[in-house]
């Protein structure tokens, strides 16, 4: 597969996991709570998605989740 077509299946399957997170908490994606949003980034983080994947997902910047996730922060 090259690249470029994994890139564009990645992102819409974080896409497709960032609507089905939403939908399973309740919350819109409009509406961004700093606690919530670190629960979420926190729990995506435990099934091994990158941070890069993972700020695109919950609309935060990469440092701010590479941030939370190191080890001192972590609760």
């Amino acid at each position: 597969m090259d690249d470029k077509l994994g890139e564009s299946i990645a992102k819409k399957l974080n896409v497709l996991i960032a609507l089905t997170l939403n939908r399973a908490l309740n919350s819109s994606p409009f509406q961004h709570n700093k606690k919530e949003t670190g629960d979420k980034i926190r729990y995506l983080a435990s099934f091994g998605l990158n941070p890069n994947d993972i700020a695109e997902i919950t609309g935060s910047p990469v440092q701010s989740v590479r941030t939370l996730l190191t080890p001192s922060r972590k609760k």
